[in-house]
């Protein structure tokens, strides 16, 4: 395989209607503070040139690849394979309302992130294989500078495979809105040059780095 950068970025934060909810393939629009951070994305990445451009069929990423890509004229390729997590019969409910109604689920996931399904759902580890055998499939394909408009969930994996971690050691890597991860993939190894970078934007040039600390399911 070539040496190949992949710019792996989350997308922009999104309208949440009545609080935190379980949102995994649950279409959602991205805020004006969301269009803000895929802006400030666009202006850092100004000066990288692309040759492909990836991101999941859902709205979020979709919305945010077009803006970062910015003038470039390169076809934004989205994939389903891309998606993150499904949450199956969770999808939409709020945090609060799964802990009080399903105590015992809720205990259980996070007793084994990386396994426990909700109903009609995947598993972290589900969402890993089908997330990193697109990706080395695609990968291959590939040359130069890729970029890859992602999701939480789906960064944190292709980030634990970059690093050697085990699934359930996901959560420790910061995912923010509107971030961007650096990770080379050479013929021998992959290495992380950059990990949750979020760009300060013109509307907000003072505010710091990494200013979300959720710990959410998926988003």
């Amino acid at each position: 395989m070539n040496t190949i950068f992949l710019y792996l970025i989350r997308h922009g934060s999104i309208i949440e209607a009545n609080g935190k909810r379980f949102i995994g393939r649950t279409e959602a629009l991205l805020s004006k503070r969301g269009v803000e951070q895929a802006g400030a994305v666009r202006d850092w990445l100004q000066p990288r040139e692309f040759t492909r451009v990836l991101c999941s069929d859902l709205n979020r990423t979709l919305h945010t690849a077009r803006i970062v890509l910015g003038e470039r004229k390169l076809p934004i390729e989205a994939h389903p394979e891309l998606r993150e997590i499904s949450l199956g019969e969770w999808e939409g409910i709020s945090f609060r309302e799964i802990e009080s109604k399903y105590p015992e689920e809720f205990k259980a996931r996070g007793a084994d992130i990386e396994h426990w399904r909700p109903p009609g759902g995947e598993s972290f580890a589900d969402c890993r294989q089908r997330v990193l055998g697109f990706l080395n499939r695609e990968l291959a394909k590939c040359h130069g500078n890729v970029l890859l408009a992602g999701h939480a969930g789906v960064n944190r994996l292709i980030l634990c495979e970059a690093l050697g971690l085990p699934t359930a050691n996901l959560m420790h890597i910061g995912q923010d809105y509107g971030c961007v991860n650096i990770v080379e993939f050479g013929p021998e190894r992959a290495r992380v040059h950059l990990l949750n970078f979020v760009p300060p934007s013109s509307a907000n040039p003072g505010e710091p780095e990494g200013t979300e600390r959720r710990g959410a399911f998926a988003r």
